[in-house]
């Protein structure tokens, strides 16, 4: 299994990448767990949130489900459901308005045929094939056929795409939560603690493109001492 590890350098390609994102985590969890505490004014829940932001947009046929843990959150296109974690769903905290409205943003999205996030659904499933066998094809291509590393690599092209792909939706949904946030359901001086809490969700996305071009740059190294 040596040869998967390379001569070093393919492995420290990944550190900057790799701290970053524990960097990225951190932050995300200090800064939803800070503003957990601190109530919104209005007094809604997330759910009602999120339900009253849905209805105003038309979005009626747009379910909403409790989920458990945390930071679990998402929307569902292929249901049409919101999922809401505890402290999100039933928790009226800024953290938990900010929350709510960014995964209704990508329900406004998904309703107005938002271009990145449909090219975002349609690159999904390579992307999620690429991520489970490109190791065993890189495996595989060094014990028996170098084609077999070539064909992993342009698997895993697909995981660094669909990651560069979900940072304009990600922002995207951030930009319309505050939007349909302000004024109707926080107070204006709300607004930056909700931007905050968005903001450092945003870093995960970051660093998990950074760490998916990292590994990419890691495997075309590792494919070219296979050569």
């Amino acid at each position: 299994m040596r040869f998967l590890y390379g001569s070093g350098i393919e492995f420290i390609i990944l550190i900057p990448a790799i701290l970053f994102a524990m960097y990225a985590q951190a932050k995300v969890k200090s800064t939803f767990n800070k503003y957990l505490k601190i109530n919104n004014r209005s007094g809604y829940t997330g759910a009602q949130i999120a339900r009253m932001i849905l209805d105003k947009n038309g979005l009626n046929d747009v379910s909403i489900e409790h989920i458990k843990g945390s930071l679990t959150d998402h929307y569902d296109p292929r249901k049409k459901v919101l999922r809401l974690s505890t402290p999100v769903h039933n928790g009226t905290s800024v953290a938990s308005a900010g929350v709510a409205a960014h995964e209704v943003g990508h329900a406004i999205q998904h309703a107005q045929g938002y271009f990145p996030l449909i090219l975002r659904n349609n690159i999904a499933p390579v992307a999620n094939f690429g991520a489970r066998f490109v190791w065993i094809l890189v495996f595989a291509g060094f014990l028996f056929n170098y084609v077999l590393i070539e064909i992993g690599i342009l698997l895993y092209l697909a995981v660094v795409a669909f990651q560069i792909v979900t940072l304009p939706v990600e922002f995207n949904a951030s930009s319309r939560a505050l939007v349909q946030l302000e004024g109707s359901f926080i107070a204006r001086e709300e607004i930056t603690p909700a931007k905050k809490v968005l903001n450092a969700a945003a870093l995960t996305y970051v660093a998990a493109t950074l760490v998916g071009i990292a590994q990419l740059i890691r495997l075309i190294l590792l494919s070219n001492r296979r050569r």
